[in-house]
């Protein structure tokens, strides 16, 4: 057992253990997931955060959700971004971060506030065709750095996201991995989401690759201008903005909180 240093970090509760120095591999860092990432036993997250420094001006990272899978997040992302730039690791408010969906350009836009491009979307398939259960009537689908499937719904607040996304995640229609499932209401011109994710299965109180696969989806298929104004299930706004692209979308960026919660030692 060994005596770690950590940062708890959130965006918009989407929350996150940090880690950084050393040379943990993907066995080491999955372990790590799934016991400092579990509720009441540890320090409790959405995912874990693996942030190091790279050549030139750039930060890597490695995210795993909190049952140890690796993957792309853009919360995490963005709250690592925002932690390499307070802790000086970064040099600037702009510089490259290395994701598993490759080098993404992020700007420091204010205090605890990161705006961070998005992998480019090949295509949106709208009206995704399956058979699906009330009150389910319409699905798109798409990739934002993992997939997604946008379900537009007329009552938001009272909606089953936990057992409504289970089932969905778990679909035959998205194949073997499944997908996160992005519940949407457009009001006001604002769009409001609530995602249940794989990889936590559960519905998380922010999700930065579902809110930009909201903000797309819903601007190919509504027509909402650039930048599309969300808000997440904690209240917090989010901006994201795209270009049309054929059947897709590109030049995809989106901003919102992040910030460090707290900072200590744990053994694990």
């Amino acid at each position: 057992m060994q005596k770690l240093k950590f940062w708890k970090l959130s965006g918009a509760g989407n929350d996150f253990v940090l880690l950084t120095g050393g040379r943990l591999g993907a066995p080491a860092l999955k372990k790590l997931a799934v016991r400092l990432c579990a509720l009441k036993l540890a320090v409790g997250a959405d995912g874990l955060l693996y942030v190091n420094p790279a050549p030139g001006n750039a930060v890597s990272l490695r995210y795993f959700n909190s049952d140890g899978s690796e993957a792309f997040c853009g919360n995490g992302s963005r709250c690592a971004a925002w932690w390499a730039y307070a802790t000086g690791l970064a040099a600037g408010k702009k510089f490259l971060l290395k994701t598993a969906q490759g080098a993404l350009p992020v700007e420091i836009t204010g205090r605890e506030s990161v705006r961070m491009r998005m992998p480019d979307v090949a295509a949106v398939s709208l009206d995704y065709g399956g058979a699906w259960s009330k009150p389910v009537r319409a699905v798109h689908f798409l990739d934002t750095g993992v997939p997604h499937a946008v379900v537009p719904v007329g009552e938001l607040e009272k909606l089953d996201v936990a057992g409504l996304g289970r089932s969905l995640r778990f679909h035959k229609a998205f194949g073997p991995k499944g997908a996160n499932v992005d519940f949407v209401k457009v009001s006001g011109g604002i769009v409001r989401v609530r995602t249940y994710e794989r990889g936590v299965e559960a519905e998380t109180l922010a999700c930065g690759t579902g809110l930009t696969a909201s903000a797309v989806a819903l601007g190919l298929a509504l027509g909402l201008k650039s930048p599309v104004k969300l808000v997440s299930r904690s209240g917090e706004r989010f901006r994201v903005w795209y270009r049309a692209a054929g059947a897709g979308a590109r030049d995809i960026y989106i901003q919102g909180p992040a910030k460090i919660i707290f900072e200590g030692e744990i053994y694990a």
